[in-house]
């Protein structure tokens, strides 16, 4: 038998919102990373007044809350990610199992007389 035999009479699911999905993802990822870096970028031109070391801070500040944005958007986009394409694998062809052969017996075998079952 090969190792993929497709089960015969299975009828493939079509495609449904998951193929959209998988398709508008790099669109999500690029576009939302440059969003939330805009809080970073606008910090930096953005007039600030204070001591050098205050406006050095508050730079800092954004840019640590701007990067931890960043990283939960990139985990969010990996998790849907994800979620998609075990729905796309799920969706595909249905597989036949490999043989197990079945020993009949009238008796149960020696090991489960001994369990007391």
């Amino acid at each position: 038998m090969k190792p993929f035999t497709v089960l015969p009479g299975f009828v493939k699911t079509p495609p449904g919102l998951e193929r959209e999905v998988l398709r508008g993802l790099p669109k999500v990822l690029l576009f939302g990373s440059l969003l939330l870096a805009l809080p970073s970028l606008i910090a930096r031109f953005w007039s600030l007044e204070g001591s050098e070391t205050g406006i050095a801070m508050q730079i800092t500040t954004v840019d640590i809350y701007v990067i931890s944005l960043i990283i939960l958007h990139w985990t969010v986009v990996f998790t849907v990610a994800i979620a998609a394409f075990i729905v796309l694998v799920m969706k595909g062809p249905a597989y036949v199992a490999d043989a197990y052969p079945l020993e009949d017996s009238d008796e149960p075998a020696a090991f489960v007389t001994r369990l007391g079952r």
